[in-house]
C-alpha cells in the first residue's frame, strides 16, 4: 500500500467529521470515518444519522454581500462543500437565512457518506487519541459532545486543565398549536432572499406589561441544577440560555432576540413593544422552533413560561430546551497553522471542538481538515486559504490571531478580515454595506485564486 492509498482516519460524524471525510475521499483519499453513535449515545443527539443538528436548524444569513456567514456559505459552495450542498437541497423558508429540514438534511448527508466507495463506516467509541504507529494521519472532530473519556486523553496530550463550557437548546412548537389569530407571518422589514412573500417567522407580540411579567417568570422559573463537577464550566456568550441574559437587565431580550423592529402587528397595525419569533424547522411546516429561546429551565417551567407567550396559549412542544456541556480547545495555543495538534502533528482537529461557533463555521473548519490532510496524503504541502477570505480569517483566529489568554469560541464576522485599501483614512474608508460588499467581493476573487491553485497543483 503507497501513502497516498493508506486511509485518513476521521473521528466524529457531525458536520465537520462528515465535511472533512467528503473532501478527502473526493481527492481520491481512503477515509475510515468512527462514529460512536449508536453505541453509545449522547445527551443532545436523537438519532444515529451523520451532520445532525442538534440546535437550531438555521446556517443563519445566506446574504455574501451583506453578512460575513452568508459570505462563508458561498465560499463553501465553492469549495464543493457537502454540507452547503445538502444545505440547499433540504432548505426550508426563512427569509434571509439558510434554514433546512433537519431530518431530510442529515438523511441526504448520510446517504453521500455511507455510498461512497471511499469511505468506510464504523460505528464505535474512540476513547483515546490514537497512536501514530496505529494512524499516521487522524482528523479528531468529535465535536462539543465529546465523550469524557477522549476528553480526557486531549487534556492528558495537551497538558491543558479544561476543554469545556455550556450550550443550551431551544424548544420546538407543533405549527398545528400556535394561534395565528395573535400571531402572524412576517420577515423583519419583509425580507426573503429566495423570491418569498417575506413572511417566513411566525412573530408573537407582547406589551409591556406582558414583556415585564414574562420576564419575571423567566428569572423565577425553576432551572436546571449543575452537577458538582460541572459548576465551574462557564457559558459560551453566543448562545446563552434565555434567563440568563433576563437576569443581565430587563431590556436585554428587548434588544436581543425578542426585538421589535421591522414588525407591524397586522392585528393592531402597531409594532409591538417586544416579539417571540419562530422559524419553520422542517419542509412540511409541522414544526418550528422559537428563535433565540435556548434555555436551562426544567420542562414543567417551560411549558408554564413559554405558554404565557401570546400566540403560544396551547402550544404544543414536539420539543423542549435543554442544556449540555460543550468542547472546545485553546486552539491558538495547541494547533499549528494548518490545524494539526503541535503535540502530536499526526493529529489535526476540526469543527467546534476548535473554538468555532455555529454550524457554518464548524463543517468550514472540517472542510480545511479534509483538504489539508488530502494534499498531506497526495505529497503537497497544505495550502491556507487566504486570510482575505472567510475561511482564511476564521482559520487564522484559531491558529493565531486570538490571543492564546482570553481565547473564545468565535463566529464568522467581517471584523476578523484585513482592511481594504482606503482605510487609512476616514474619507477614503468604505463603511457599512457598502464595506461589507466590497469585503467580499475581495474574499470571493481571491477564494477563486486559492481554488485554482489548489487543483492545478493537485493535477500535477
Amino acid at each position: 500500500m503507497t501513502t497516498r492509498d493508506k486511509p485518513v482516519l476521521v473521528i466524529g460524524g457531525g458536520l465537520a467529521g462528515s465535511e472533512a471525510c467528503w473532501q478527502l475521499a473526493q481527492r481520491g483519499v481512503p477515509v475510515t470515518l468512527i462514529e460512536m453513535r449508536p453505541t453509545r449515545k449522547t445527551d443532545a443527539h436523537h438519532t444515529d444519522g451523520f451532520a445532525e443538528l442538534v440546535c437550531s436548524n438555521s446556517f443563519r444569513s445566506d446574504d455574501p454581500e451583506g453578512n460575513a456567514v452568508g459570505l462563508l456559505h458561498e465560499e463553501m459552495r465553492r469549495a464543493g462543500s457537502l454540507i452547503l450542498t445538502m444545505g440547499d437541497r433540504a432548505k426550508v423558508p426563512a427569509g434571509g437565512a439558510l434554514a433546512v429540514d433537519r431530518d431530510e438534511f442529515s438523511g441526504l448527508v448520510t446517504k453521500a457518506l455511507t455510498d461512497h466507495p471511499l469511505i468506510t463506516i464504523e460505528r464505535t467509541e474512540v476513547e483515546a487519541l490514537p497512536d501514530p504507529d496505529d494512524w499516521d494521519s487522524v482528523i479528531a472532530a468529535t465535536g462539543p459532545l465529546t465523550s469524557a473519556a477522549l476528553t480526557q486523553s486531549i487534556l492528558d496530550v495537551t497538558g491543558e486543565a479544561q476543554l469545556a463550557f455550556f450550550d443550551a437548546i431551544a424548544p420546538i412548537v407543533h405549527f398545528d398549536s400556535i394561534n395565528l389569530e395573535r400571531a402572524w407571518f412576517q420577515s423583519r422589514y419583509d425580507k426573503s432572499t429566495d423570491g418569498g412573500d417575506g413572511k417566513d417567522y411566525i412573530n408573537c407580540p407582547m406589551d409591556e406589561a406582558q414583556y415585564n411579567a414574562f420576564i419575571d417568570a423567566l428569572i423565577n422559573g425553576e432551572k436546571t441544577e449543575f452537577k458538582e463537577w460541572e459548576k465551574n464550566t462557564p457559558y459560551f456568550e453566543g448562545c446563552l440560555p434565555i434567563e440568563v441574559m433576563a437576569e443581565r437587565g430587563r431590556e436585554t431580550l428587548r434588544f436581543g432576540p425578542m426585538k421589535p423592529v421591522g414588525l407591524t402587528d397586522p392585528h393592531s397595525d402597531a409594532r409591538p413593544y417586544a416579539v417571540v419569533q419562530l422559524r419553520q424547522d422542517n419542509k412540511l411546516g409541522t414544526l418550528y422552533n422559537i428563535v433565540g429561546f435556548q434555555t436551562k429551565l426544567k420542562y414543567g417551567a417551560q411549558t408554564e413560561v413559554f405558554r404565557s407567550i401570546p400566540g403560544l396559549e396551547n402550544a404544543e412542544f414536539a420539543r423542549l430546551g435543554g442544556i449540555h456541556r460543550n468542547t472546545f480547545l485553546n486552539s491558538p495555543r495547541l494547533l499549528d497553522p494548518v490545524l494539526r495538534l503541535k503535540a502530536r502533528s499526526s493529529i489535526r482537529f476540526a469543527g467546534q471542538v476548535t473554538g468555532v461557533e455555529g454550524y457554518i463555521e464548524s463543517a468550514a473548519i472540517g472542510l480545511l481538515a479534509g483538504r489539508f490532510a488530502a494534499e498531506e496524503r497526495l505529497g503537497l504541502t497544505p495550502s491556507r486559504p487566504p486570510v482575505t477570505t472567510a475561511l482564511g480569517g476564521l482559520l487564522e483566529h484559531i491558529t493565531g490571531g486570538a490571543a492564546e489568554e482570553t481565547f473564545q469560541p468565535m463566529n464568522v464576522n467581517f471584523g476578523l478580515f484585513p482592511g481594504l485599501p482606503g482605510d487609512e483614512t476616514k474619507k477614503t474608508r468604505k463603511r457599512g454595506r457598502d464595506r461589507k460588499a466590497a469585503l467580499s467581493a475581495r474574499a470571493l476573487e481571491e477564494l477563486g485564486v486559492w481554488l485554482d491553485g489548489s487543483s492545478r497543483a493537485a493535477a500535477a
